[in-house]
Parts: C-alpha cells; structure tokens; sequence
C-alpha cells in the first residue's frame, strides 16, 4: 500500500471488511491479487457467508444485465426511451463476467456450473401501449452491440414456443409482445460468494470470522480505525485496528456508517423494503419454464419489486420462482431487528427522510397494498404470467430486506435513490456501500469504483493497472462503442466460464 495509506500507528491489520456477503468478497479478493501481502479481517454476524441479500433466495439469484429488466430503460415523457443507465449495467455486468473468467482460470474458484448458467432473458408484456413501448425499447437498445442479438416479436405462436406455459390459456385476440435474449444467464450469488470466501480465508495473512457483530467503530488520531467487535458465541469483546475500513454489511451498512461519524456520511437515511417470492413445488411446472421473463412495474412499485417468472439453478437445481411481492418490515436485514429504521433516524436525517417520504407516497400505498394481499391476490398476480397457476402448486418463500438510500436534496429535501451508492471518507480510510439492485450483478465495477476513491496512488502505479487489466482486459475500454472487442470478450468468457453452450434444465 502507498505511503498514505501507511499510517503512523501498528494496526492489527491492513484492511477490515464488515459483511461476508458479494461486495467483501469482491473487494477482498481484489485487493489480494493486486497486493499480495496485505493482511484481511473479515467479520460477519452469522454464522455463513452470503446468507442475507446475496443469498439465492433472497432475490440476488439472477444476472442482472439490463436484457429484460424495464425499469432500467424508463419511457421519457417525449416518448423515447432512456437506455443510459440499461447499456452501463450490461456493460458492468460484462466487467464481472470478466473478473469471474480470471478467477476460474487462475483455479481461484471452483467449478463455473456451480454459480453461472446460460438462460434466455425475456420481457413480456400485454396491451397496446406496453408493446408501443417494448418495440421502442428493443429499438433503441439494438443500436447498441450490448444488445446485439435481441428478439422482438409480437406473434403469440413464436412466444408460446420459447416460453409455452405463460401463453397457455391466455386470450386469443390479447395483444402481447415479448424479446428474447439468448445470452441471459442464471447466477447463485450465494454460490459464489462462498467460493471467493473459501479461497480468501487459505491464503496468507486472511483471517474469517463468524458470529461477529461489529458495535463500534472509530477514527483514531494515528488515522487509523478502531473497530469494536463482539463474539456472539463467547460474548468476548475486543478492539481491532486496521488502517482501512470497509463497510459492506448490506442493510446493516447505514446504521455502521453513522457510527463512524465521517462528514461524508451525513444526511443519508435507509427505506426498508422487504420481500417474498412465490415458489412452485410442482417438478412438472418447474421442467416446463426455462427463461427470466420480466413484465412491467406496477404503479409505485420499487424497481426490486417489477415482476418476473424466474428459472433459477438452486443448490444444483432448477427452481421457477415468481414475484416478488414487496412489504414493509423497520428491519434492515432479514435476520435484524425490528429497532433497525428508528434507531437510524438522526438529527442530520430527518429531514432528508420526511421529505423523501413525502415525495414517495405512491410507494407507501404501494406496499400497504402489498402487505395487505391474501394468496388469492398473489395467485391473481402470478396468474397475469401464467393462466393456468394453481395455488397448490405454489408457497410463500421470504426473500431478503432491501434498504433503499434516502440522500440530501437542495430542491426536495430529501430523495429516495434506487440503485447503490458508495459513500467514502475524503482519505479514503472508510468506505460504505449503500443500496440495492443491481447490486451483486456490477459487483466488480462498484469495487474498481471503491479502489478509484480509497487507493487511488496505488491504482495509479503501473503495477497494479497491470494486474487489473489482466483480471479485466476491458478495463478503461468501452464495450459498448466497440463491435469487435465486445464480441471477443463474450466469446472468451462464454468459453471460460462454459456458459456458451449450458443452459439451466
């Protein structure tokens, strides 16, 4: 590490990481290749890696490239439709695919059949004016090579053959529209976070720890930090210095980025949205779907909560999973307290966070309503994807907590953010990351975004641009504005991570 980064005081470790989940791993096994000899601690409140938001159940199981998910490509009120924030999520999740092919090749993770499969990405949609919208949508993405290779049709006989059960007993003279995408993939995050966790904790000068729950955290005059870490075991508490600091505990991360008390960290709230999914215990249905199929939001409706009939490989099996439904819990982790959103409201968020509930009362009706459903609700629901679903052949599954960001605003007082946010020291000692979808599918771009603000001298060396470049070739390059290095890099990555030939079945 460079020389800001080497303070004046001992510390018991180069880099903490809070949170066993996608983001540590990234960052954990990042920071291991690029500099060997640094020495990692990672803490984690349970008793497993990934077992909140990264976990396959907890609505993390998927590979969000932007392919089917319309709430990425908003139609603007001149008609058009937006595809910024579409292209650089199916960019970034090129990045991770990249980042995942390294790993695989340098024998760092197991097998790729264990957390990736190939799965057409589909969107579906009925009535005139979402198919307006959908040809507009696949019109504006094709100009793109991200998006090379996409399928429209408005013919119900061809959507009935790529996905037969959501056409099965629909309505004749209904009008409907879907695209496919052949590139889609499946991936457990679950999975694969365990994989880096497993081979971060055999190297050198890497030590795990569960059953830790982090209660404290401070800057010391040194510039280093002081970490107050309670076994949840023994009920042994202790101190643990490090000179940076890394926040990535997902709900949990707020009410630990208040406690380091950094000016940066002023101001940003958490709105916790809970989930459940409906899971199909029929293995006749299962065998039956085999794509992502997304549809549109409803009206309030947060991004994480847009509807889709989803084929996932689960612990080496396929599952068919549809929701999910959104609710309302002040627990910012599946597995926190109910105390979790009253004890994060401060004196210096408040505001932020009245104002940002003000200006998001169709959300606050929404998951009323959603809290508020009965199975024949959820079952109505389902139905508008599949005519034919039975409610015997489905149970409820609870997914994990999503706290969405809530930040200052001159005009409004407070907004609600929906997507992640890396908030950082000036020094670039602490980082936290905030947010949700989507997530563990840019998880690499999101960790190079951290290294840019926290260990920006040592990125800057040739060294370490060296040993990025060769973990992502593309890095610095933009997929997007170039045919043949796009083609190549999916070529050389489906090869890798033998996704160009397996598909979930």
């Amino acid at each position: 590490m460079t020389k800001k980064k080497k303070t004046v005081g001992k510390t018991d470790a180069d880099v903490i990481l809070i949170g066993a989940g996608i983001m540590s791993a990234t960052l954990g096994v990042l920071l291991k290749q690029l500099e060997p000899n640094l020495s990692i601690e990672i803490y984690e409140r349970l008793d497993v890696a990934a077992a909140e938001s990264s976990d396959a159940w907890n609505n993390a199981g998927t590979g969000h490239s932007a392919f089917c998910e319309l709430n990425y490509t908003p139609e603007k009120n001149d008609g058009t439709v937006e595809t910024k924030k579409a292209v650089q999520i199916a960019e970034n999740f090129e990045v991770s695919k990249q980042f995942w092919s390294y790993l695989v090749e340098k024998g760092l993770i197991s097998d790729p059949e264990n957390f990736i499969r190939k799965i057409p990405h589909m969107s579906f949609v009925w009535g005139k004016k979402n198919v307006d919208y959908l040809k507009k949508r696949y019109d504006a993405l094709t100009k793109y090579d991200l998006f090379k290779g996409m399928e429209f049709t408005e013919d119900a006989e061809k959507i009935k053959s790529w996905v037969p059960l959501i056409m099965e007993g629909r309505k004749k003279d209904e009008k409907v529209a879907a695209t496919k995408m052949d590139l889609g993939t499946d991936v457990n995050f679950g999975s694969l976070t365990r994989d880096m966790f497993n081979n971060l904790k055999e190297q050198r000068s890497v030590s795990l720890h569960f059953n830790h729950e982090i209660r404290n955290l401070k800057k010391n005059k040194d510039g280093n930090w002081v970490v107050k870490v309670k076994d949840l075991d023994s009920g042994d508490k202790r101190k643990r210095t490090a000179r940076f600091v890394f926040i990535g505990a997902g709900g949990g991360s707020l009410p630990l980025l208040e406690k380091s008390d950094i000016p940066e960290g002023k101001g940003f709230g958490g709105f916790p949205v809970s989930g459940q999914w409906l899971k199909c215990t029929n293995e006749e249905v299962i065998k039956q779907h085999h794509a992502k199929v997304y549809g549109k939001a409803a009206v309030g409706a947060p991004p994480m909560s847009v509807p889709h009939l989803d084929t996932r490989m689960i612990n080496g099996k396929q599952a068919l999973l549809f929701g999910p439904y959104a609710g309302f819990s002040t627990k910012f982790l599946k597995n926190g307290s109910f105390l979790d959103l009253p004890k994060s409201i401060k004196f210096n968020n408040i505001r932020p966070m009245l104002s940002a509930g003000l200006h998001n009362l169709d959300l606050t009706k929404y998951l009323i309503e959603q809290v508020r459903q009965s199975p024949q609700d959820r079952l109505k629901a389902l139905k508008e994807y599949l005519p034919t679903a039975q409610l015997k052949d489905w149970e409820l599954e609870y997914a994990g907590q999503r706290v969405q960001v809530i930040k200052k605003d001159e005009k409004k007082g407070g907004i609600l953010e929906f997507g992640t946010e890396v908030v950082s020291a000036s020094d670039g000692s602490i980082a936290a990351l905030l947010g949700a979808s989507p997530g563990a599918s840019t998880a690499v771009s999101i960790m190079l975004e951290l290294l840019d603000r926290c260990f920006k001298e040592d990125l800057a060396t040739d060294e370490w641009q060296a040993k990025i470049k060769e973990m992502i070739p593309t890095y610095g390059k933009e997929l997007a504005k170039d045919t043949a290095l796009c083609n190549e890099t999916r070529q050389r990555t489906a090869k890798v991570l033998k996704i160009d030939g397996v598909e979930a079945s």
